[in-house]
């Protein structure tokens, strides 16, 4: 038999079959495995661009999805990949806020509908899969790409990455990433990350597990180490963990270019697919086959676990592929809008002359903008996650389109004297003042070894080697990128913010950025502070409505800005070894008595709200709380019923997110609702058995608004005694 000839039962004829019912996923792998060629089942590891194409890949990036496994003869259309984070970063997309910003909104049903648009786009342009759904934890808030998570809680960060998965697989399969403890940039090809049972399991891997448990259908490692293995290399991760713990049946890819290092040793691992280059694999498994020392089922393994999601997913996803004209619709803007102004977190509105400068009052005449960031469409970081939408909008755009009776002037602050003179002259000042692609975010010049020896001579000699980085870095569009240097303002916006309220003291600063900034030096001095992070290609109509009060800035803090850097974890951006405790942001404030600046889960809005919690049922993995939230303002709004549990006896009261529900009500009204609860803060995984059980101790239950500091009002978590 010629087995190059048609085939005579095809991936379409299965993907019929399974919806049928006639076949299961792995039947349909299994018989598309055996009319393939060993050369198939290789093409079926690593992506379908050749190494030397690597030149042009930015190119194709933004073109269109890269394919990984596409064997037309079979009908396999292998996978067909897109970033990111914030939006489809191919063709003119939808840019939503980062995720980050989208993780202040504490609301999975927006990240749900954000998931579902962002499924839509990349499967118009010909994707079936997305690499969206970035989770990791920020260990400290000086990582360069914080803004591409949800902040540092595994609640939080569990609840809505599985939003964003069940939204993004009714038309992609989505991945989540970078498996794991992948938190710091400038050293993420070299860096050795050391965690314990305890703090791998209990804190770094929670959220990872509660996406898959929601239907994650892959997953990318990590390009550092865990404990001494590559992550891409790394069996514990990927299948002891991954399969054998968690029953995951899905496909892992690695990150991208570097994310392997051994092409026999990650197959064996449990990593299927190298992406998005034919590079290590592509050299180095024919000569191990041909040496006996890859068998022919460790090429079958991963292939059938390819196989076996493509296909269930082509089986289950939505019927009716979406045209492109859902790019950047009308209604996916509206949602990039409403989810920057949802995002919004406002910290602080105190009055001036009697009243609070927050929404802005209709009778202002003259409006001072002040700043250099207020002309920029700043969406974040220019690397991997960066999306091209056909518009954009800048906080000045935003103000001239929602105030356009009120006479605005920009000055972008550099000339101190002649902010001063604006703000002077203005009924109100506000200052745009932040970060952008050049303070954080991916970036492409690192410090630790390349994989340019894999191109043989002369790109593996250090003089080429290292004039490639250079020419790299000149033409990138990545900007500078990395770990920030400092958690800090830049001192010049800093020296703009003081200069402007000494002026003017109704002045507002309008903080960009993606992470916690230490704001100090000026925060006492100035009576309202809006922090509206990326805010998207509608970002200046968000922060309009959200200043005007066309909209409530309903963002509530997704990680804890603290007083002092000194108060954090240790962070070495250069580090080439490292160890993750279970320490860091509230919680280790919290255990060392320094109290935030402002606290994780804080935010104002434009009404004010009461909540109590009525009752509560806790079993040994979950449970449920039963809240009433009153708005006792004089305007509609939201607010987010946060539930921790604390262990009180112990010296210091630590307590922890298990559950949050966001509540809108009219003024004056009232409602219950039920929070459902997540208790693995509260349980402890043994490493010998690796079986759960409750953590000892005695376990409070409490609902606040923030997390909370006043422990008067907690109660018992459970009705028995085992916890103790």
């Amino acid at each position: 038999m010629n087995r190059k000839k048609k085939a005579h039962f095809s991936f379409e004829d299965g993907v019929r079959a399974v919806r049928a019912g006639t076949l299961t996923p792995a039947d349909v792998a299994e018989r598309l495995i055996t009319q393939m060629t060993n050369k198939e089942l290789l093409w079926m590891l690593d992506g379908d661009v050749p190494l030397r194409a690597i030149i042009t890949l930015p190119a194709k990036i933004k073109a269109g999805p890269i394919a990984a496994g596409a064997i037309p003869r079979l009908g396999i259309p292998g996978v067909q990949f897109v970033d990111g984070p914030r939006g489809v970063v191919a063709g003119a997309s939808t840019a939503f806020p980062v995720t980050i910003s989208r993780g202040a909104t504490w609301d999975p049903e927006l990240e749900e509908a954000i998931g579902l648009a962002m499924g839509l786009e990349g499967r118009a342009q010909g994707a079936n899969y997305s690499g969206a759904v970035c989770i990791n934890l920020i260990r400290h808030p000086a990582w360069g790409r914080a803004q591409e998570s949800y902040g540092d809680d595994p609640v939080l960060l569990g609840q809505m990455g599985a939003a964003l998965t069940r939204g993004l697989q009714r038309n992609v399969i989505a991945c989540v990433k970078h498996y794991a403890l992948n938190s710091m940039e400038n050293a993420r090809f070299k860096v050795d990350v050391t965690a314990d049972a305890h703090a791998l399991h209990e804190v770094y891997l929670p959220h990872f597990k509660t996406v898959i448990d929601a239907g994650a259908e892959s997953v990318m490692s990590s390009y550092n180490s865990v404990n001494g293995e590559w992550a891409g290399d790394n069996k514990v991760l990927l299948t002891d963990i991954l399969r054998d713990e968690w029953g995951f049946e899905g496909f892992v890819t690695s990150d991208w270019a570097s994310g392997i290092h051994d092409a026999v040793r990650s197959l064996d691992a449990g990593l299927d697919i190298e992406m998005p280059l034919r590079m290590h694999r592509a050299r180095e498994l024919p000569k191990a086959i041909a040496q006996g020392l890859v068998s022919k089922e460790s090429l079958h393994r991963p292939v059938r676990r390819i196989l076996s999601t493509l296909v269930r997913h082509a089986a289950a996803r939505d019927q009716i592929a979406p045209p492109k004209a859902v790019l950047a619709s009308p209604a996916h803007r509206a949602l990039a809008r409403r989810a920057g102004a949802q995002g919004a977190v406002l910290l602080k509105n105190d009055p001036v002359e009697g009243a609070a400068l927050l929404p802005l009052d209709p009778s202002i005449r003259r409006l001072a903008v002040i700043g250099a960031l207020a002309v920029e469409a700043n969406m974040g970081d220019h690397g991997s996650s960066l999306v091209h939408p056909p518009s954009s909008s800048s906080p000045l755009d935003g103000l001239r389109e929602a105030l356009p009776t009120v006479s605005i002037t920009h000055v972008d602050g550099t000339d101190l004297a002649e902010a001063r003179e604006a703000a002077a002259s203005a009924d109100l000042a506000i200052v745009v003042a932040g970060m952008s692609f050049d303070d954080e975010g991916e970036r492409v010049e690192n410090e630790e070894p390349s994989d340019m020896p894999i191109f043989g001579w002369p790109m593996n000699t250090l003089v080429v080697g290292w004039l490639l980085k250079k020419i790299a870095r000149l033409i990138s569009q990545f900007g500078k990128g990395g770990d920030r240097t400092s958690l800090t303002l830049h001192e010049r916006d800093e020296r703009l913010i003081r200069a402007v309220v000494d002026t003017n003291p109704r002045t507002i600063p309008v903080i960009i950025g993606g992470s916690a900034i230490i704001m100090e030096k000026w925060r006492h001095d100035v009576p309202a502070i809006l922090m509206a992070w990326y805010p998207g290609m509608e970002g200046g109509r968000a922060i309009a409505d959200v200043l005007t009060g066309a909209q409530e800035p309903g963002g509530r803090l997704p990680l804890a800005i603290p007083k002092d850097a000194a108060h954090l974890p240790f962070f070495d951006a250069s580090a080439s070894e490292i160890t993750y405790d279970a320490w860091w942001g509230q919680r280790k404030l919290d255990r060392d008595g320094n109290r935030a600046a402002y606290p994780f889960g804080y935010g104002l809005g434009y009404t004010t709200f009461e909540m109590e919690l009525i009752e509560h049922h806790a079993s040994d993995a979950d449970g449920v709380a039963t809240v009433r939230v009153r708005n006792t303002g004089a305007r509609a709004g939201s607010t987010v019923a946060q539930v921790y549990a604390v262990e009180t006896s112990g010296a210091s009261r630590v307590p922890q997110l298990i559950g949050f529900r966001r509540v809108r009500l009219a003024p004056g009204a009232e409602t219950v609702v039920e929070v459902a609860l997540d208790l693995s803060p509260t349980r402890e995984r043994d490493p010998s058995s690796k079986t759960w059980s409750r953590r000892r101790g005695n376990w409070q239950l409490i609902c606040d608004a923030h997390s909370p500091a006043d422990f008067n009002a907690a109660r018992p978590l459970y009705s028995d005694a085992t916890s103790r």
